[in-house]
């Protein structure tokens, strides 16, 4: 095959999955706008609808994913256009798998679409979808667990937050419960509380498995980066929400605000440090990731 025919089909294959990947991020934005319709009707069906959405849309995020993996041949999360990407599959099917405990609670759904479709949008309007090759850096044995394990922890953060907020919005509208489908809104509080409990242990893999890889790749474990930075701060407000659960007069709304500002957390490190390094001019070995 000449390089032009190599070019061509490069290219064939790169409109195909931009294609796909705007389906995609348009059933996101499609699914929080019938979120927003549930709030406003609060009708069951409107609920369900809901749901099944963001599974039709799992199923061809899925697609995308495995599309991207085959064109790339290699795992889809090295540029920031794959890994915000990834981070909406993950945050969808991570929420999708924890809603089947609770068939008729469908508000929380409606963050997650939101995030996922922020996440897509960012990556289509801003992020160049070209395949590049892997980098020195991210040739090493701790890259794929390092960042699959990264992105589950996030993933389980991302519903975490959407039921806490959910949890937080129902308080303030009923006393006791919600009287639409009788769910206890202490529910919503140790659900959440559950998943930063899964959720935080995967983390500090990440973090210690980051500095393994950085070792390998740097010669040192930590360099205090923006990225390990960040890293560190948001498993310390993690860590700090898990110990607020134990003491009784922070199990509420202190509980609640420590859990958001995690999520928060993990955002900057996520996405907030590469603008940080950029605006501020702050050296960072994770450049390779913007």
């Amino acid at each position: 095959m000449t390089s032009a025919e190599i070019l061509s089909r490069d290219a064939f294959l790169l409109g195909i999955e931009l294609r796909l990947f705007w389906l995609v991020a348009l059933l996101y934005a499609i699914s929080f706008l019938i979120g927003i319709s549930y709030i406003l009707s609060s009708k069951q069906t409107t609920g369900k609808t809901l749901t099944a959405s963001l599974w039709l849309t799992a199923i061809l995020h899925t697609i995308l994913i495995i599309f991207r993996t085959i064109e790339g041949q290699r795992p889809p999360f090295q540029t920031l256009y794959e890994t915000l990407s990834w981070f909406a599959w993950s945050a969808n099917i991570t929420y999708l798998f924890v809603h089947s405990r609770w068939k008729d609670i469908h508000f929380p759904g409606i963050s997650v679409a939101g995030i996922a479709m922020g996440a897509c949008l960012y990556s289509l309007l801003t992020r160049s979808p070209e395949i590049i090759p892997l980098p020195p850096a991210l040739q090493s044995p701790w890259y794929e667990a390092h960042v699959i394990v990264a992105f589950l922890a996030y993933a389980v953060f991302v519903v975490s937050f959407a039921i806490e907020l959910t949890h937080l919005i129902f308080e303030k509208l009923f006393k006791h419960s919600a009287p639409s489908f009788g769910f206890p809104l202490e529910g919503f509080h140790r659900y959440a509380h559950r998943l930063v409990l899964f959720g935080f242990p995967l983390l500090a893999f990440a973090i210690f498995s980051g500095a393994a890889w950085a070792n390998d790749a740097w010669g040192r474990y930590w360099s205090w980066d923006p990225k390990e930075t960040w890293s560190l701060i948001t498993w310390t407000v993690y860590a700090i929400y898990l110990h607020s659960r134990a003491i009784a007069r922070w199990r509420g709304n202190a509980a609640s605000f420590l859990n958001i500002l995690g999520f928060v957390c993990m955002i900057m490190t996520f996405l907030g440090v590469n603008w940080l390094a950029k605006l501020l001019n702050i050296p960072s070995l994770h450049t390779y990731a913007v």
